[in-house]
C-alpha cells in the first residue's frame, strides 16, 4: 500500500484540488492506497473536504509542520509513504518516478517545484523560482512540498525533527542520506506561490537572515518563524497586495534577487572594462560588496553538510554532498577574501 500524508490547517480553498490530484496519480500507479489528512487545529471545512474526498482525517493540534507529519506517519498503513503539503498538486509521472527509485534502493527523496505562470506572483519570486527544478537536484535537497520515503527508513530516521518549525524537511533529508539513497526526481509538481503574495519580499528575506545570524537557532522558537510559516488568515492568499510599502519591499527584492543572478556573470567581465571611475564600475563595486558579504554564510552552511558527510551510507549522496561541500568551501575562501580586501581599503582611506 501507498501512503500519502497531507498536512493541513484552514486549507479548505485548495485541499480539494490536491486530493484530486493525489487519487488520479495514485490510481494510474495500479497499486492500493491510502490518503491521510492530518488537521491540526483547523477552524474551517478543512477536515469535510478531505472526508468528502475520500481521504482518512486525523485531527491534531500541533500548529507545527514537523509533528504534524508525524503524525500522519505513525498511524499510516503503507510501505511507502509520500509527504505532499495541501497546496501542492501532484501528477502520475513523479509518483511514477518515485516509485521507480524506491524500487531500485533508494530509501526516500522528494521532488521539485513550480508555480503555475498565470499565478500572480512578484517578478523577484518569478526569478528565484527559475531556479526550483535544476537545483534541488544539482545540491541533492528539496523542499517539503513533495517528499517521499520508505516506512523503514522513516522509522529508522525517527521521521521530522519536532524540535524545528521550519527547515524540518532540510534536516529528514540529512536523516534519510545516512540511512541511504536519497533520490531528487526531475519530475516538478505544482506548488502555490502564496507565500510570495502574502508576505513582502523584504519580510521574509529578513526572516531568513535572522536565522542565518541566530546560526539556525531561531528555526526552534515558533514566534520567531510564525508570520512567514504558521499565518493562519488564508482568506487572501489568492490576493497580492498593492501598497506602496510592500510595491517598494519587493522592488528591493527584486534588485537583491538580479544582483545574485548577475554576480556570476560579471565574475567574467574583466575590471579594466568597467573601471571603479565609471558608474558601471561603481554599481559592480558596491554589488560586488554585498554579494561576498552574504557569501560569508557558506562556511556554516558547509560545515553542516561537513558534520553529516562521514554519517551518510550510500556512495552517491557522498559523492554529491562532497561537491556541494567543495562548491560552498571555495565560494566562502573567495567572499572571505574579497571582504578582507575591501574593509582592508576602507580602514586606508578612513586613516
Amino acid at each position: 500500500m501507498l501512503s500519502f500524508i497531507v498536512p493541513a490547517h484552514n486549507e479548505q480553498a485548495c485541499l480539494g484540488r490536491t486530493l484530486d490530484a493525489i487519487h488520479e496519480s495514485a490510481r494510474a500507479t495500479g497499486e492500493p492506497y491510502e490518503i491521510i489528512v492530518v488537521d491540526d487545529a483547523s477552524t474551517d471545512a478543512t477536515a469535510e473536504i478531505a472526508r468528502q474526498n475520500n481521504a482518512r482525517v486525523v485531527s491534531v493540534n500541533h500548529r507545527q509542520i514537523a509533528a504534524t507529519r508525524n503524525s500522519g506517519g505513525r498511524v499510516a498503513q503503507g510501505e511507502r509513504l509520500f509527504f505532499v503539503d495541501a497546496d501542492t498538486t501532484l501528477n502520475p509521472r513523479a509518483v511514477a518516478s518515485a516509485l521507480r527509485e524506491m524500487d531500485n534502493g533508494a530509501v526516500g527523496g522528494g521532488g521539485p517545484t513550480r508555480v503555475d505562470r498565470y499565478e500572480v506572483l512578484p517578478l523577484y519570486a518569478r526569478l528565484a523560482l527559475l531556479l526550483g527544478v535544476i537545483g534541488p537536484k544539482l545540491i541533492g535537497f528539496t523542499g517539503g512540498a513533495f517528499m517521499f520515503c520508505t516506512r523503514e527508513a522513516f522509522a529508522a530516521t525517527g521521521g521530522f525533527d519536532e524540535r524545528l518549525f521550519c527547515a524540518e524537511e532540510g534536516a529528514f533529508t540529512l536523516r534519510l542520506k545516512r540511512e541511504g539513497r536519497f533520490a531528487v526526481l526531475w519530475q516538478p509538481v505544482l506548488t502555490s506561490g502564496r507565500r510570495f503574495r502574502t508576505m513582502s519580499g523584504l519580510q521574509i528575506l529578513k526572516t531568513f537572515v535572522r536565522i542565518g545570524l541566530s546560526a539556525g537557532k531561531l528555526v526552534t522558537r515558533r514566534a520567531a518563524v510564525a508570520s512567514v510559516w504558521y499565518d493562519s488568515n488564508r482568506g487572501n492568499d489568492d490576493k497580492m497586495p498593492s501598497t506602496f510599502a510592500i510595491r517598494v519591499s519587493n522592488g528591493i527584492a527584486l534588485l537583491i534577487m538580479v544582483s545574485f543572478l548577475s554576480a556570476p556573470i560579471l565574475g567574467f567581465v574583466p575590471w579594466s572594462l568597467t573601471p571603479l571611475s565609471s558608474p558601471l564600475g561603481k554599481l559592480r563595486f558596491i554589488n560586488a560588496t554585498f554579494v561576498c558579504h552574504v557569501g560569508l554564510f557558506m562556511w556554516p552552511m558547509a560545515g553542516i553538510l561537513v558534520f553529516n558527510l562521514f554519517r551518510q551510507k550510500h556512495w552517491t549522496n557522498v559523492i554529491q554532498s562532497s561537491a556541494v561541500i567543495a562548491f560552498l568551501l571555495w565560494e566562502a575562501w573567495g567572499a572571505t577574501e574579497r571582504v578582507i580586501w575591501i574593509w582592508g581599503h576602507v580602514y586606508h582611506w578612513l586613516a
